[in-house]
């Protein structure tokens, strides 16, 4: 294939049948070719705050490639509690047992950070994907560095303290958003760190304290991402999955994980 069917394209370059420009990089990532037999597939949508993209054990319809905001993975246990497992951002895809001919998904997908993006049938992605190798690659090199990521959020969820969490988290997010302000809950922010409001609460006022953070009337502004990045662990480092054009999914490129216990 022609070295020039390689380039990456800027966002906004690629559209959808509808005119809608591409900022996910994921679909801007792939040759000319391939984006060209995917994109009759594309149904532009919204991906307002709280909307439930998928349920556990639920039949899955569709993929999702969001342009902006943030998905969250949360698993719930039989008592009723939640915690945050992974996130997708305009760096990837929500689906991905589709993308392995699976039909359902163990995890619930969740709107966390409102924003819009693309749809495709589950049945037409698998339709797509022998005809368009490198796409199928992509999603398959995603599927991995996500599945790393989940692991690093396990054990980071239990070795590490929760101001070091709170921090990771929302250098996470700030990553997806691309913005320093954001709208978002304590109640939410518990459940996404499997604690509860008062530890949220407590943990939030010691990092705007230190001139971190601003937390009022459910946004979040951070003020020195400098200081927040000193805050947190080194889970958030250890997979950088908004760097899809220079780190794992590149073609030759290789990525480093590295977990190690902290004291408390």
């Amino acid at each position: 294939m022609a070295r020039k069917d390689f380039q990456i394209a800027h966002s906004g370059e690629r559209t959808n049948p509808a005119g809608k420009p591409v900022s996910n990089k994921l679909l801007l990532s792939i040759p000319d070719s391939e984006y060209r037999a995917i994109r009759p597939h594309l149904e532009f949508l919204n991906l307002p705050h709280h909307r439930t993209l998928y349920e556990p054990n639920r039949p899955l319809e569709f993929v999702y490639f969001p342009n902006s905001g943030m998905v969250s993975l949360v698993v719930e246990t039989e008592d009723g509690r939640t915690v945050e497992v992974g996130e997708v951002g305009k760096e990837g895809f929500a689906g991905i047992p589709a993308a392995v001919g699976m039909k359902k998904s163990q995890v619930r997908e969740i709107g966390q950070i409102g924003g819009n993006g693309f749809r495709m049938r589950a049945g037409a992605l698998q339709s797509l994907l022998s005809s368009t190798p490198q796409f199928q690659l992509m999603l398959t090199r995603y599927g991995v560095v996500q599945g790393l990521q989940m692991a690093q959020t396990a054990a980071c969820n239990r070795l590490h303290i929760i101001e070091q969490r709170l921090a990771r988290w929302l250098l996470i997010t700030q990553d997806r958003v691309d913005s320093a302000k954001f709208a978002i809950t304590q109640d939410f922010l518990a459940s996404m760190l499997g604690t509860d409001r008062p530890t949220v609460n407590l943990t939030a006022a010691i990092l705007q304290k230190k001139q971190i953070i601003v937390h009022t009337r459910g946004v979040v502004q951070i003020l020195s991402r400098a200081k927040l990045q000193s805050c947190a662990c080194e889970c958030y480092e250890a997979i950088q999955l908004d760097r899809f054009g220079e780190g794992p999914l590149r073609e030759g490129k290789t990525f480093e994980t590295r977990t190690r216990r902290m004291d408390r």
